[in-house]
């Protein structure tokens, strides 16, 4: 008679079945860009508010007296929200595109490819993980700046479809930027030569009924003047655009971006050695 205990019955391991979409996957995949960016918080959340709070102090101070009324409200109150939308598309822009960059020259972008995720789960999840830190972004700064300026919010609808879709919109654009760039410095390149001008030259700091001729046209055909104009009218009520352009160039934008995205990682478009 042995004395040793009898061993227990070994599990089947049976295959999970993932179904038509992955939600186990998207959802770990959303986790890691949210905790990528959480990692080091204070560089990627506590930095743009901090900048942020510096470009309205600098133009309050120079041009505050100048400039005391804009579009009906105190120049201060019509800079925050443009300032508060240009932080949260800038981080979500930079939140996607270097961390599909770093993973490309890192070498380990074969296992967020190779992973059970399709296509359109790769675009979602890397688009809600830069979507989420410009809206964590825009909350802090928003936060920071109410103990400076007055930050109400007229149409609280009209902030949060703005201020999710031109995250959104950021972040997918800054996944196409990112699977096209295969170094930081071309990365950096999207970011000095498309992003920030087409931020600055958005109305963020003026309006554009101040611009005579062919440049209050050259802002119009800027979709971030729709972004950041429509932004604004949740915190003002005041627009110089119609506010249905803004959501059609919104959603427009959106779709046109998650399509190019999923097919850049259909292909597998500089992702495949």
């Amino acid at each position: 008679m042995s004395l040793l205990p009898e061993a227990s019955p070994q599990r089947s391991l049976a295959p999970r079945p993932i179904g038509r979409v992955n939600w186990l996957g998207l959802a770990a995949l959303v986790r890691k860009e949210i905790r990528r960016f959480l990692a080091v918080w204070v560089q990627t959340v506590g930095a743009p508010a901090v900048t942020t709070l510096l470009f309205l102090a600098v133009f309050t101070l120079a041009l505050g007296r100048a400039l005391q009324v804009v579009g009906g409200v105190p120049f201060t109150q019509f800079l925050a929200p443009g300032l508060i939308m240009m932080a949260m598309i800038q981080n979500s822009f930079t939140n996607s595109s270097s961390s599909i960059v770093s993973s490309k020259m890192q070498g380990n972008i074969v296992d967020v490819v190779m992973a059970p995720l399709s296509p359109l789960e790769l675009t979602i999840g890397y688009g809600i993980g830069g979507m989420v830190r410009g809206l964590m972004v825009g909350t802090v700064v928003a936060l920071a700046m109410s103990v400076f300026v007055t930050v109400d919010i007229v149409h609280p609808w009209h902030a949060l479809f703005f201020a999710m879709m031109g995250s959104l919109m950021l972040s997918l654009l800054g996944v196409v930027g990112g699977i096209w760039a295969d170094k930081h410095e071309q990365n950096a390149a999207v970011t000095n030569f498309i992003i920030t001008p087409l931020a600055f030259l958005s109305g963020t700091f003026y309006s554009i009924e101040r611009l005579p001729g062919m440049w209050n046209v050259a802002a119009r055909l800027d979709p971030f003047f729709y972004l950041i104009d429509g932004f604004r009218y949740a915190f003002t009520g005041h627009a110089d655009a119609p506010i249905a352009v803004g959501y059609a160039i919104m959603l427009a934008g959106n779709l046109g971006l998650g399509t190019l995205a999923w097919l850049m990682f259909r292909s597998g478009y500089r992702l495949r050695a």
